[in-house]
């Protein structure tokens, strides 16, 4: 019975056409010889991306009876470890003469199944080589492939839409040297803030982006983190969870919630706090950035803020957000600086900076955000931060992302670029 299933599954997908996607930016190699991982947190894109994999190998002239895609969170399927092979039965019975060194294999929350790792690399010592993989738990995902896959894989992170796609998806060319394209943009930008990078909820209105947004927060906590993590003390995530999202950009402290828990009368232990953290992240529902310093211990085990994967699920959760200008331009640069794959941290001594950007063991960049500096207060503490920062590691050069204010500014023996977010989100 299951094998049938399967079979149905594996025929419905190779007689239907494929849905017509917008491009992503990010690039994926087709042929690498390698597992390709896309790990991320849910419906930002991850199927997309395999799809336009799929797309690129049919163009090649690719038979779509050597490509097997697998979706796991298909109800119909209900495999356990065992039953996995059950997969390659199917697909074997259905075309007897396709040889897996031929054949290209996508698995879509390959997650859900326990076990995954060995069946991967089942097929890939038997030759398969174009195998690609997907999931929502990089603990999971990460754990299993050091175990079994490793030196097999390559990983991708996927986040929701840059500006820049974006700007795509709403067909939008942008043009620097235009005013009517600066207009626009800076238009779009303020929508991109307020809706964010999920694709689905590109052109929803407000009260439906919301609730689908809400809906995908659900869909979280009650599969990827109470099932998955088998979670009990469900209140105490819940209120765990809501002070993240209220946490945003701002330096949280586990320490902190559990003495509000123990206060409101909750029974809950500081180390399942720092689980629930872990847990957090793994998902990619938060994210956090260290406070640098040249101690390791004091990095691992230091201050540290919080910031929540998307602006637009942020909007949806807390309705204080999308009044915080500056909150909001602060969550749209670090999420385009983990994008980009930097590694980032904050800086605070006498004064702050929101991001430095280091490339091996050199600070290479100081990065402040902030709605505006127009403000003498303002303008004064963001470049006091940013010049004890430049001093400490030996930079001549800072960023300060704004709003809308674009100037060069030279500040004891410091050269400031101000830069306004659509500028600095555009740039290659």
């Amino acid at each position: 019975m299951k094998k049938d299933i399967i079979k149905t599954i594996i025929r419905d997908f190779h007689v239907a056409a494929l849905p017509a996607l917008k491009r992503r930016s990010q690039q994926i190699p087709v042929a690498s010889g390698k597992i390709v991982t896309l790990v991320g947190v849910r419906r930002s894109g991850k199927t997309s991306l395999l799809f336009n994999i799929i797309s690129d190998l049919l163009q090649q002239g690719t038979p779509i009876t050597s490509i097997l895609y697998i979706n796991f969170e298909d109800e119909r399927l209900d495999l356990n470890t065992e039953e996995l092979d059950l997969l390659l039965q199917a697909w074997q019975e259905l075309y007897p003469d396709m040889l897996l060194d031929g054949c290209s294999f996508f698995f879509d929350e390959i997650q859900n199944i326990a076990g995954w790792d060995k069946f991967v690399r089942r097929i890939y010592d038997r030759g398969a080589r174009n195998i690609f993989i997907t999931g929502s738990n990089a603990r999971f995902l990460s754990s299993d492939i050091a175990t079994s896959l490793r030196g097999r894989t390559i990983s991708y992170e996927v986040f929701p839409l840059s500006f820049t796609e974006y700007l795509t998806f709403r067909e939008v060319t942008p043009d620097l040297n235009s005013s009517k394209s600066v207009a626009m943009i800076n238009h779009h930008l303020q929508d991109y803030l307020s809706r964010g990078g999920f694709p689905e909820v590109i052109g929803y209105s407000n009260s439906l982006r919301n609730r689908v947004l809400q809906e995908y927060f659900n869909v979280m906590i009650y599969r990827d983190l109470v099932e998955r993590y088998e979670i009990r003390n469900l209140p105490a995530l819940k209120f765990f969870l809501k002070r993240i999202v209220s946490s945003a950009t701002k330096q949280f402290s586990v320490n902190k919630i559990y003495h509000e828990l123990k206060s409101s009368g909750f029974t809950i232990g500081k180390n399942q706090l720092y689980d629930f953290l872990e847990a957090a992240i793994n998902i990619y529902l938060a994210q956090t950035l260290r406070k640098h310093s040249d101690s390791l211990v004091d990095r691992e085990l230091g201050e540290r803020k919080v910031y929540v994967i998307d602006t637009g699920l942020l909007n949806a959760l807390d309705f204080k957000f999308s009044d915080d200008t500056g909150k909001a331009l602060e969550e749209a640069v670090f999420l385009e600086l983990r994008r980009r794959e930097k590694e980032i941290y904050f800086f605070k001594d006498k004064a702050e900076c929101d991001f430095i950007v280091k490339q091996g063991f050199e600070v290479t960049e100081a990065i402040q955000v902030a709605a505006t500096i127009s403000d003498a207060q303002t303008r004064s503490r963001e470049l006091r931060g940013l010049t004890e920062c430049c001093n400490r590691f030996g930079l001549r050069h800072a960023v300060i992302v704004t709003h809308d204010a674009s100037e060069e500014i030279e500040h004891n023996g410091i050269a400031v670029s101000v830069i306004p977010l659509y500028r600095w989100l555009l740039l290659p």
